[in-house]
């Protein structure tokens, strides 16, 4: 089956479930791990600006798109030639089935299951056990931060921290001023990537609270990634511990 993948995240999982760079036939330029295999991987554009035309001359069997990363009408044009799947995952019970599905169609679902149970594993292990406010911090200029209908809300509710923007939805605009409740801000190094400087800035603000870069991928990528972040979440967890709070 020759699979094309609009999604980063789903890429790295048809990897992770045993697929080879003879199926997964088409990519996006930020589809990235396992590096050294998507490499060889023909690139059909970004998530938001698909080549429809690149995608047709693959001729592909199957493709993988979402519902909140890819464009609706450039996901239906590709309906009209081609079998689509759109996934939608918005916390972990869908990423559990999005990869018990993967396993189902691609005759993977020994893998899908030991992927879901290390998933929960690693998350468990994680738990801070407190109400620790956070605020979890996506773009600069403006600043943006993620609501409660977000999957990063959900992995930060998962683990035991609170949203301090939990009655915001999607991804709102916020100023300076409004991150006063929260106990630790997080600043993703993606998609803005945050630095160290941009540390000291909210430092200007808020000299005594706890501010710290986080790895996006660790908290936005669903799929198998969570997976292979266990020795991350451990230091991360031991560093939010070790903050006067």
């Amino acid at each position: 089956m020759k699979v094309v993948s609009l999604v980063p995240s789903i890429t790295e999982a048809l990897f992770d479930l045993g697929l080879t760079e003879h199926e997964i036939v088409g990519r996006t330029k930020f589809c990235i791990h396992p590096e050294e295999k998507v490499k060889n991987v023909t690139i059909i554009g970004g998530t938001k600006n698909i080549n429809i035309d690149k995608i047709k001359a693959l001729q592909p069997d199957l493709i993988l798109a979402n519902k909140e990363e890819n464009i609706k009408e450039q996901v239906e044009a590709l309906m009209d030639d081609f079998k689509v799947i759109v996934t939608n995952v918005e916390n972990i019970e869908d990423n559990y089935y999005l990869l018990k599905n993967l396993g189902k169609i691609f005759n993977k679902e020994d893998r899908a299951q030991l992927f879901n149970l290390k998933i929960y594993e690693v998350l468990n292990e994680a738990k801070v056990n407190s109400d620790i406010k956070v605020a979890y911090l996506i773009w600069k200029n403006p600043y943006m931060t993620v609501g409660s209908d977000t999957f990063i809300h959900k992995i930060l509710a998962e683990i035991g921290f609170e949203n301090i923007f939990k009655d915001k939805t999607r991804y709102p605009e916020i100023q300076t001023e409004d991150l006063a409740k929260a106990d630790i801000i997080m600043l993703s190094s993606e998609p803005f990537p945050f630095k160290e400087k941009h540390i000291e800035e909210l430092k200007e603000f808020y000299p005594d609270k706890k501010i710290m870069i986080v790895d996006g991928e660790a908290f936005s990528w669903y799929g198998t990634h969570i997976a292979k972040c266990e020795n991350y979440f451990k230091e991360f967890i031991s560093e939010v511990r070790s903050a006067k709070i």
